[in-house]
Parts: C-alpha cells; structure tokens; sequence
C-alpha cells in the first residue's frame, strides 16, 4: 500500500456517523496526526483559520466545530482536561484546506476531501 492509499484508510477511519444525527464527524485531536501536525499549538491555529473561513462563507461554525474537552492522560499517570472539537466533514475539510500545503499529509487531505465533495 502506498502513502496516499494508506493515509486516506487513516482519514475513513477517523470519520464516523453519529447514531444521533446521522452527521460524519472525527475530532480534531484525532485529525491531527493524519495531517502531519504533532502539536496541537500549531494545529490549534489551523482550527481558527478554518472557523473563520466557514463564518466569512456564510456558515454557522457552531453547526460544524463544536468545541469540547476530554481528559488526557499525562506523564505521572494523572489526567488533565484538554480542549477538542466535534468537525463535521465539512470543517475536517476546511481544516485540510487551510493547513501547510508543503506538508504531504495536507497536499492530499486537500485531494481526499475535494473528491469527497465531488461525490456528494
């Protein structure tokens, strides 16, 4: 299996359908790794980029991030609560499109969810 092959099995496995809703969804946390970014520091500022780019389109960003927290463990075996987000498709999308283009993993999560919209 390829790099593309292998990262787009990683981008569907990331991505499931709430029962509730029947929206598809990943958190951000979970994206992150798949797109090349290992802190979530920088990976945060590419979250606020894609927010403003659905609210500057006319979207409700309410309806594709929400915002959460979950509990990590750390070092000491302690936890801690760190945010997260909810993204539908769509804001996993935006968040593809306004990443580091010279990072591979964005170059073809640009491609992956371009097709994704196509089909739909």
């Amino acid at each position: 299996m390829d790099d593309a092959q292998k990262l787009k099995v990683e981008l569907d496995a990331v991505m499931r359908v709430s029962k509730k809703t029947g929206v598809e969804f990943c958190t951000a946390r979970e994206l992150m790794p798949k797109l090349g970014y290992e802190t979530w520091e920088n990976f945060q500022g590419i979250i606020e980029k894609a927010l403003k780019a659905c609210e500057e389109s006319g979207l409700t960003p309410s309806h594709h991030f929400r915002e959460t927290t979950k509990m990590v463990e750390i070092g000491s075996g302690a936890t801690r609560s760190v945010t997260d987000y909810f993204l539908t498709k769509h804001a996993a999308h935006l968040v593809a499109m306004n990443g580091d283009p010279s990072k591979p993993e964005i170059a073809f999560a640009q491609m992956y969810f371009s097709a994704q919209t196509l089909k739909q």
